[in-house]
């Protein structure tokens, strides 16, 4: 059984027995790309085939996107999802989506679990001591016994109405409850709101403009076939962290082992990995500080010695003339000062608003970046950046120096003849930034 690109080369043969049915599949710059898909196809399965197809680096981060256009709701398809079920739910006037992008967030609360559950969010069983480790908590969220508990307010949406209230709401096995009185735990006081067994969960993308919720931090949940927007159950958070921590529970209780079997799929085989140790990422290890003056290449691993030679390959980067590579690697001459337009992670006039939806969209992990033309002055650019659940937006400034241009992050005191040179550099260094930048934001064609 297999599935290709239709009117393309298949990767597998098609089994002319099976069901197939024709796909379509959008990327950030609204290409597309059609594929035949038999009704057993996951969503990874057709992330794989676009990779192999478009000859992408599989870092385990590209992830199919349901996105609903008339509710401006999205959610990321877990990997085991079977696509045609998720496309069997739609209803056909809405005409909804599917995106291939990378969604760097997608299995991070495994790699760094206590970051996503703050403290004042999260109760354990009363028999576990105060202090939880890395792997015991991973164990908690994943065993059908010990599952925490997570509380805190949500303003959740009125039944029927435009009005939003303001609730104290609890996470346990059996769903998704508020307390009737304050923050009473009592049984008599908690009253039933959602289960998710029927139902998928969604991120709001458009804020407060279409359901006049109180914040930016919305999510809902939309039953199986339901009859469209009067059945979400929408709710909203004050900020970030407390949306991502709710919407991170909930998936790991609706899927449990299934989502952690997912996220070590690809890493199975590897020799000496501990079955709740967290994985790096290909990106994670892309770039070390390297040595090349000797006979052999070494890796620099005293940290000191690291930030001694990048600091030189700042000076150096100043002083080299010559030609520079684009995206597709042809030779562009640097005397061009619009070369940083060939670049993938460059987005040329997008808003503070569009900039903050790419990047979310691609998960707040930190380092997750882009560069774009600032709105409010024509000649400078903007680095927006993913940082503790955050996204911050750093002013680049031209300076002119002795009838020459430069760029600069902190008012002159490092310097670069170009955009591209100041990414190379905090890419290696975090400098004035709040971390490195680590992974950049693009618009990819299909």
């Amino acid at each position: 059984m297999g599935f290709g690109l239709h009117g393309g080369t298949h990767i597998r043969p098609v089994n002319l027995w099976t069901d197939v049915q024709v796909i379509k599949v959008y990327s950030e710059d609204d290409t597309s790309r059609a594929l035949e898909v038999p009704s057993d196809v996951t969503a990874r399965d057709v992330c794989q085939l676009l990779i192999l197809k478009n000859h992408y680096i599989d870092d385990h981060s590209w992830t199919l996107f349901e996105q609903l256009t008339h509710t401006g709701l999205a959610r990321a398809i877990e990997d085991h999802e079977l696509v045609r079920e998720v496309q069997s739910n739609w209803i056909m006037e809405e005409e909804n989506k599917l995106y291939f992008r990378k969604n760097y967030a997608k299995y991070e609360f495994f790699k760094n679990p206590l970051s996503f559950f703050p403290e004042h969010m999260i109760s354990f069983p009363s028999e576990t001591n105060a202090a939880v480790s890395h792997s015991e908590i991973l164990q908690m969220f994943l065993s059908s016994s010990t599952y925490p508990e997570i509380h805190g307010y949500l303003h959740a949406k009125e039944q029927g109405r435009k009005s939003w209230k303001k609730l104290y709401f609890l996470l346990r096995r059996s769903g998704l409850y508020f307390s009737t009185k304050g923050t009473s735990k009592e049984p008599r006081h908690l009253q039933f709101f959602c289960e998710f067994s029927n139902s998928d969960m969604y991120m709001s993308l458009t804020g407060k403009k279409i359901s006049g919720a109180p914040t930016n931090y919305g999510f809902c949940f939309k039953p199986n076939k339901s009859g469209g927007t009067r059945d979400l159950k929408q709710l909203c958070a004050d900020d970030e962290q407390s949306r991502t921590c709710w919407m991170t529970a909930i998936r790991l209780l609706k899927y449990g082992m299934q989502l952690y079997q997912n996220y070590m799929q690809p890493y199975q085989g590897r020799s000496g990995c501990s079955p709740l140790t967290p994985m790096r990422s290909i990106s994670e290890n892309s770039l070390v500080a390297m040595d090349f003056s000797g006979h052999k290449s070494r890796i620099i691993e005293n940290p000191t010695e690291a930030l001694s030679v990048a600091v030189e390959e700042g000076l150096a980067w100043r002083r080299r003339g010559c030609l520079r590579l684009n995206s597709h690697g042809s030779p562009i001459a640097t005397s061009n000062m619009a070369i940083h337009r060939s670049q993938s992670w460059f987005h040329h006039k997008i808003s503070r608003e569009e900039a903050q939806r790419l990047i979310l969209q691609h998960g707040l992990v930190d380092g997750v970046f882009l560069v774009r033309d600032s709105q409010s002055n024509p000649k400078t650019f903007v680095l927006s950046l993913s940082h503790g659940l955050k996204i911050k937006h750093f002013q680049i400034i031209p300076l002119e120096d002795d009838g020459k241009l430069f760029y600069t992050l902190d008012d002159g005191h490092t310097r670069f003849t170009d955009l591209i040179q100041l990414v190379e550099f905090y890419q290696l260094n975090k400098g004035v930034l709040p971390c490195k930048l680590k992974h950049y934001c693009a618009r990819i064609a299909l």
